[in-house]
């Protein structure tokens, strides 16, 4: 098939090109490579990439509604969507949230517009879109599950992946069009994003320097290993909803499901876990709970699991040494 995969150059979207290829299908893919985090690592993750047979890139943003309509009249004959493109990060958005608008906001309202008009040319089957486990806010019942109300989002970030659930569901009841939102649970793995707490506490440690801890350590997170993910991404793309498929949301071809490993592990754990892998231990500076962060996140993933078979397999004790022996290889 000819998928587009918005964010190409990103974590996330790296690893689905990737295996996306690797399976056999050509791969048009999309990103602006900008500067939230170091463009080198983007530049690495791009090179892999164009070095495959059936990839090709544009350097686009979405925002630009000029670009993504020459993307269109260029490429009318792409079947799959798979939008993961975004501005990321809970604490920036607190920021910087001009930025989560363009990005997540306007991009996301292009990208819809995009599918829309492929789909109604014939060609398009599914749209799949990235969320985030931060809809799920101040959310007290645990495990978070598709069907709690997710209206209490306590970052501009999560707001943002909200809107892009209900700007989803108002174009697949309109145009019926097929979308399948994912709610990531913190994905982490090789050529991860550095402002993600692993990878900063990997390099910090490894430096001989301390470690910020927030809510003095007293939180859990749902880890999820980068491999999983990219197996949930790649199996719904198959597994377009219809209106009265299960768990469509109200009469419309449209889904919502997480993909997290289904375990909350708790955060001094994790950091031990990160120790161990490097043989060596740091300075915790205990500090308060960060503004727009959470206490814990931990997916029911039963929906993912009926459906297309989603089946988390790496815990944190296989992950967590599997990326410090990336990062020591890639950085020293």
């Amino acid at each position: 098939m000819k998928i587009l995969v918005t964010g190409a150059a990103g974590f996330i979207g790296f690893h689905t090109t990737q295996k996306l290829i690797n399976d056999g299908h050509q791969v048009i893919g999309i990103d602006n490579q900008n500067g939230y985090y170091d463009p080198a690592l983007k530049t690495a993750r791009l090179n892999q990439l164009q070095a495959l047979e059936g990839f090709t890139f544009y350097p686009m943003d979405i925002a630009d509604e000029a670009a993504v309509h020459k993307l269109e009249a260029d490429h009318s004959d792409i079947e799959i969507i798979i939008h993961l493109a975004a501005q990321a990060g809970v604490r920036y958005s607190i920021e910087n949230p001009q930025s989560y608008v363009q990005s997540n906001l306007v991009g996301h309202a292009n990208m819809l517009e995009l599918a829309r008009h492929l789909h109604e040319k014939g060609h398009l089957k599914h749209f799949v879109y990235a969320s985030s486990s931060s809809v799920y806010g101040a959310n007290k019942k645990t495990p978070f599950s598709v069907e709690d109300v997710v209206r209490s989002p306590v970052s501009f970030y999560a707001a943002t992946k909200a809107a892009n659930e209900l700007m989803s569901q108002s174009y697949a009841h309109l145009y019926r069009l097929p979308a399948t939102g994912l709610r990531f649970f913190t994905v982490y793995g090789p050529y991860g994003r550095p402002d993600m707490a692993y990878f900063s506490f990997t390099k910090a440690i490894l430096e001989g320097k301390p470690i910020t801890v927030f809510n003095n350590g007293d939180m859990r997170r749902d880890f999820t290993w980068i491999d999983d993910i990219v197996d949930g991404v790649t199996a719904v793309m198959n597994f377009a909803p219809t209106g009265d498929a299960f768990h469509t949301i109200a009469g419309a071809p449209h889904r919502v499901f997480n993909l997290g490993n289904n375990k909350a592990e708790k955060l001094l754990d994790f950091i031990e876990t990160i120790e161990k892998a490097l043989g060596k231990t740091t300075q915790k500076i205990m500090a308060d709970m960060a503004a727009g962060d959470v206490k814990e996140t931990f997916a029911d993933i039963t929906a993912a699991q009926e459906i297309f078979g989603y089946n988390p397999k790496t815990p944190i004790s296989k992950g967590i040494p599997a990326f410090v022996e990336w990062y020591k290889d890639f950085y020293q």
